[in-house]
């Protein structure tokens, strides 16, 4: 993209957008049938990131619809490996970046992807709304609440179409309860379970399958692999001598890069949860954990994070200790419990809630929603609610007590040090 087109978008993006600037396949439409791209107006994507989830199956994808063009990583091997592998897939040698922003700034993209750790999702999300990129980034959205407020800022400003990457809410079955969200969700909108619920996300439901995913204390520096750029990896992040447990794989143990299983894993679960009860557009306004002190640098084990929310409602996420404790309800109200499998204690529950209207559809067809310029069912919005939720308990937990929230001012209350986890000073030039 040329300086003189950046800077324009810049100007629109600073105040209140008086059109929305469309990308390039977008115009092939316009002349009739809006579902209809031309073949030579197909979306094409990018991805940042390729050395796992951006080179799994599911996403290093090439189709009719949309494209795969160019590939980014700052390590050279994972490069290589996308290179071979789209040649494998496709028959087509994909463009390679050192340089996100350099991905995200070539023309032929339109979707650009964030395969990375975390901590580079508020930026690398926020360049691209700023370029004019429709955005599809993985969970968990942002490594704090401050970076998720601005790229929902970003994304709102720009028009662009986002797509979080958890989908629990829409469709497949939730982990280990042996059910879709949909049912769940109609039960609570019945109002048969009573109010206020208390939803337990425990062993028996799944949350430890990546439970472990802890740091390594007193780390001893290593010789940075020839293959890596390990100061464009850290980026934004606090330098720390290199050690291989810090990057790839073994990222999500550090405080400096996610949240360990709660960060990777805790806005697959709390974002249903999220939608079932209604909450989409609130937080809780109490966080509690149960933990051993946690180290400033590698992160540990927990027992349970309490999330409270003004009404009484709550979610319990189950960890150490609970693995074996029993059947546990996954929803408990006044009315009845549900437990895995959708057995329930209220009798003819599956007779009853068939009587009730259906969920609103959602928009799950994230190439659609970029086609026809429609909002996806896990957006910038109820993504940066969920995403906070799961910060909540990442701050709390590496203060060692408990929180008091405001959803108005989306700051703690009463707490400088929870605050200053807000919004995390970035290294060198790095800033939002």
């Amino acid at each position: 993209m040329d300086e003189s087109r950046r800077g324009f978008l810049k100007k629109a993006g600073a105040g209140i957008a008086l059109f929305t600037i469309l990308p390039r396949h977008v115009f092939g439409a316009m002349g009739g049938d809006k579902r209809y791209v031309a073949p030579s107006d197909q979306l094409t994507k990018g991805i940042i990131g390729v050395g796992g989830i951006g080179r799994s199956s599911n996403h290093f994808t090439s189709d009719s619809r949309c494209r795969l063009v160019a590939i980014c990583d700052v390590d050279s091997e994972h490069l290589r490996k996308g290179v071979e592998l789209g040649k494998q897939k496709f028959g087509q040698n994909l463009q390679t970046y050192h340089d996100f922003r350099d991905l995200i700034h070539d023309p032929n993209v339109d979707v650009v992807h964030i395969a990375t750790p975390p901590h580079w999702h508020g930026i690398m999300a926020m360049e691209a709304a700023r370029a004019g990129k429709d955005i599809f980034c993985e969970k968990p959205m942002t490594r704090t609440i401050g970076e998720s407020k601005r790229v929902r800022e970003a994304v709102r400003r720009s028009g662009r179409i986002f797509r979080l990457n958890t989908w629990f809410r829409f469709k497949d079955t939730f982990y280990g309860l042996g059910t879709e969200v949909e049912p769940l969700k109609k039960l609570v909108d019945s109002g048969l379970l009573g109010w206020p619920l208390t939803v337990r996300i425990s062993g028996a439901t799944g949350f430890t399958w990546k439970f472990f995913w802890t740091g390594k204390e007193n780390l001893v520096p290593e010789a940075v692999p020839s293959c890596l750029d390990y100061d464009m990896w850290l980026g934004p992040a606090p330098y720390k001598p290199y050690n291989h447990h810090r990057v790839h794989q073994t990222f999500r143990g550090y405080w400096d890069y996610d949240g360990g299983g709660l960060g990777d894993m805790g806005q697959h679960y709390i974002d249903p949860v999220q939608y079932i009860l209604g909450k989409d557009g609130t937080f809780p306004v109490k966080v509690e954990v149960d933990a051993p002190q946690q180290h400033p640098d590698a992160i540990g084990i927990w027992r349970s994070i309490t999330y409270t929310y003004e009404d009484g409602c709550k979610i319990i996420l189950e960890g150490e200790g609970f693995e074996s404790k029993g059947k546990v309800p996954y929803i408990e109200g006044p009315g009845g419990k549900v437990y895995k499998g959708f057995e329930c204690t209220i009798p003819n529950v599956m007779e009853l809630i068939a009587e009730m209207p259906d969920p609103e559809p959602q928009n799950t067809d994230f190439i659609d929603c970029v086609v026809n310029r429609k909002k996806f069912a896990l957006n910038e919005d109820n993504g940066h609610h969920s995403s906070t939720i799961v910060n909540m308990g990442v701050c709390a937990l590496r203060l060692g007590r408990p929180l008091r929230f405001d959803p108005d001012t989306q700051l703690f209350i009463g707490d400088d040090e929870a605050n200053r986890l807000i919004d995390q000073p970035m290294r060198g030039t790095w800033s939002l």
